[in-house]
C-alpha cells in the first residue's frame, strides 16, 4: 500500500483532507504530522518565510520521508515557497502544495476567479502560485478563524459565504476557497453566491494518487 505523509499546520485542515482520502483513495496509508505553531509563529513574527521557517519544513519532510512516505501533501496554504524547496530537496517522491490542483481545475475556465482566505498571510503568498496574468479577486474572511477555533462552525461558514457573495459582485464567475479547513464552507458559498466554488481537498486527493501512479478505484 502507498504511504501517505499529510503535514498540517493547522488542527482544522486534518479531517477534511482524511475524509477525502477515506472517500476517493482508501487504500492509502495515511500519517498526519501536526505542528499548530507554525501558523501562529508566522503571523505573529513577521519575519515572513524566513530561513528558520524554511528549516522547520524541511524536518517536518525529513521525518515523513524517514519512516516510509511515498508521496507529501502539505495542507496548508500559506507555505507555498517553503514547500517548493521541500520538493526540489525530495525530486524522488511527490511533494504537493495543497492547491496546485485547484488551481489546475481553477485556470480551465475563463473569467475573474475569486479566492477567499481566513487566514491572512495565505492571501499573500497564494496569488503567485497561479498563471501569469490569472485574473483573481482577493477577499479575506475576517473572523472565520477564530470562529473555527472557538468551535462556531456556523459563523465560519457564514462569513465564508458572505465574502463569495461580494466576490459575485465584482464580477467572478467562480470561487475558490483557499483552504483546506474551508471546505466544509461550500455548499453554504454556493448557496450564497449562486457559483461554482472549489476547494481544496478532492483535487488534491485526486492528483496525488496520479502522481503516485495508483489506478482510480472502479
Amino acid at each position: 500500500m502507498t504511504r501517505i505523509a499529510l503535514i498540517h499546520a493547522l488542527s482544522h485542515s486534518v479531517a477534511p483532507i482524511n475524509e477525502a482520502f477515506a472517500r476517493d483513495w482508501p487504500e492509502a496509508v495515511r500519517m498526519n504530522l501536526l505542528d499548530d505553531s507554525l501558523s501562529a509563529d508566522l503571523a505573529r513574527s513577521g519575519r515572513g518565510l524566513d530561513a528558520a521557517m524554511h528549516e522547520r519544513f524541511q524536518r517536518l519532510a525529513q521525518y515523513a520521508v524517514d519512516t516510509g512516505a511515498e508521496g507529501i501533501l502539505f495542507t496548508c496554504s500559506a507555505f507555498g515557497p517553503c514547500i517548493e524547496a521541500v520538493a526540489r530537496r525530495h525530486a524522488g517522491i511527490p511533494v504537493l502544495k495543497p492547491n496546485e490542483a485547484m488551481i489546475a481545475e481553477a485556470m480551465q475556465v475563463e473569467g475573474r476567479l475569486g479566492l477567499i482566505a481566513t487566514f491572512a498571510p495565505t492571501l499573500a503568498s497564494m496569488p503567485p502560485e497561479f498563471p501569469v496574468g490569472a485574473a483573481l479577486e482577493l477577499a479575506l474572511a475576517d473572523g472565520a478563524l477564530d470562529a473555527l477555533n472557538v468551535g462556531d462552525t456556523q459563523r465560519h461558514d457564514a462569513l465564508i459565504a458572505s465574502q463569495a457573495a461580494v466576490l459575485r459582485d465584482r464580477g467572478c464567475t467562480r470561487i475558490a476557497l483557499a483552504q483546506f479547513s474551508m471546505a466544509r464552507a461550500r455548499a453554504a458559498c454556493e448557496e450564497a453566491s449562486g457559483l461554482p466554488v472549489l476547494t481544496t481537498v478532492d483535487s488534491a486527493v485526486r492528483a496525488l494518487r496520479q502522481r503516485t501512479g495508483q489506478p482510480r478505484s472502479v
